[in-house]
């Protein structure tokens, strides 16, 4: 897009920002460091600084954990800048005042901001361009997509006069450039193995990084540690807070969730704090699985003892409310068709005991994930919950490679004794989808669509496209 021409629409603001190194197709600059954000956030005055914030890192769960807070904060009477990844079908989702887009004025105007200030960072004769330049370690001195997405949601917030940040991590937590939020509590969930070619290859290397986040003297909630390795990960945040005089709280330890109830309408539970100081309440959230009143537990928690003036109904009520899309989303009724945006082995897992607690073993899978994900041990948890499955590429977004994931769930369906799945492999997304569902139609089997969120949002549209042909 000419940088010329004013931004008419949000959607030119996205354009524009297209342009430049996407971090979510696995470009990971070598010169990202944590003094880039900051050298980027004071060229635009620090915006993120206009408001506290909530701060969630973590393998899986961060963003049902971002919109539960964000609906209870919004209940309970705040005025909520709400930062998460990835988009299903629209790149305001990213970033919304909470469950809702921005007036298209705030992001027009904050676009706006955002190209000044970029072109300023990018001028090799401005001392900002300088700072980053010294800072880069070798790599580009120029401001990556994400820095500058993020530099663009505390641009809009602040514009919008959010009092308060829910700000969801994109990648690790200590190099992240969310990390320049200015945080009165932080979350972790649970710890996988994940991006380890950019995180680590063992728990701990990927929990210091997520630890990355906990700020001095500030309270921290981790979430249970399922891995098993989950002690080692515990290990590191117990060090660093310690190290930063920072309050944890580890969920198990602090408080138990009973009466877990799981249907196709949600899920509902009761959170009872251990030591009394919080009377035992009932909370529910219309996304189906046992994870979510873990989620939600987390979420009522840091709203709660953050800010003194939110109460249990406020809470309640505003998690009532929240549906996040592609967790386990329901998006048509006979057949059946649901998406989740599980792609690590623990969350796969769990949505496959989720899918055959609500529909039976006897659906169709549709699966299509990014590259560098553990497979194996996803196949082995779908594999024996399906009649029919079908391996795809999950849109063109991020890079996959389907044909081997084909030939890793076709090795183990091999292995199988007795009944298996029918196995089909077709490449193109699109393709793929209309027979999976033609399929289920004709046979009266429930779909289900995982393996990554991009997977879930091709479903998605294509069924919105069919639709409002």
């Amino acid at each position: 897009m000419n940088s010329t021409v004013p931004f008419r629409l949000p959607a030119d603001v996205f354009d524009w920002l297209g342009q430049f190194v996407n971090l979510e197709q696995g470009v990971m600059p070598p010169s990202m460091r944590p003094e880039r954000m900051q050298i980027i956030a004071a060229c635009a005055g620090n915006p993120e600084r206009s408001a506290p914030a909530i701060h969630i890192a973590g393998s899986k769960g961060k963003g049902s954990i971002t919109a539960m807070l964000a609906a209870a904060l919004e209940e309970a009477g705040y005025r909520v800048g709400r930062y998460m990844s990835p988009h299903i079908e629209d790149y305001r989702e990213r970033i919304t005042l909470g469950d809702r887009y921005f007036s298209d004025d705030i992001y027009i105007h904050a676009g706006e901001r955002l190209r000044e200030i970029e072109s300023v960072l990018a001028n090799p004769a401005s001392r900002e361009y300088q700072a980053l330049l010294a800072v880069s370690d070798g790599g580009a001195a120029e401001p990556t997509f994400f820095e500058l997405l993020t530099l663009y949601f505390f641009l809009c917030a602040k514009e919008a006069c959010c009092n308060v940040f829910v700000v969801e991590t994109g990648m690790g937590g200590r190099l992240d450039p969310t990390n320049i939020s200015m945080s009165e509590c932080t979350i972790i969930t649970g710890i996988e193995l994940e991006h380890t070619d950019m995180l680590g290859n063992t728990i701990a290397r990927i929990a210091r990084e997520k630890a990355g986040i906990i700020k001095p003297n500030k309270r921290v909630l981790i979430a249970r540690q399922k891995h098993k390795d989950g002690a080692d990960a515990l290990a590191v945040f117990r060090e660093t807070a310690a190290s930063k005089n920072a309050p944890l709280i580890y969920l198990p330890d602090f408080a138990c969730i009973e009466n877990v109830n799981i249907s196709q309408k949600g899920t509902s539970w009761t959170l009872r704090v251990k030591d009394g100081s919080i009377a035992p309440f009932e909370l529910s959230t219309p996304v189906p699985g046992a994870v979510q009143a873990e989620n939600g537990s987390i979420a009522a928690l840091a709203a709660l003892l953050t800010f003194p003036s939110v109460n249990f109904e406020q809470v309640a009520r505003g998690f009532a409310k929240v549906k996040p899309p592609a967790r386990f989303e329901k998006l048509c009724g006979e057949p059946a068709v649901v998406v989740d945006g599980a792609h690590t082995a623990l969350s796969i897992e769990l949505c496959a005991q989720t899918w055959t607690e609500l529909y039976g073993a006897e659906g169709l899978l549709i699966f299509g994930c990014a590259m560098g994900k553990d497979v194996d041990a996803m196949a082995r948890s779908l594999i024996p919950h399906f009649k029919h499955i079908i391996i795809t590429r999950p849109g063109t977004y991020k890079i996959s490679e389907p044909e081997k994931i084909y030939d890793v769930f076709k090795k183990i369906i091999q292995e199988c004794s007795g009944a298996v799945p029918r196995l089909d492999f077709i490449i193109e997304t699109e393709k793929a989808i209309c027979y999976a569902l033609e399929t289920a139609e004709q046979e009266g089997r429930a779909v289900l669509g995982t393996g990554s969120f991009y997977m879930a949002a091709e479903i998605r549209n294509y069924l919105s496209a069919s639709i409002s042909g």
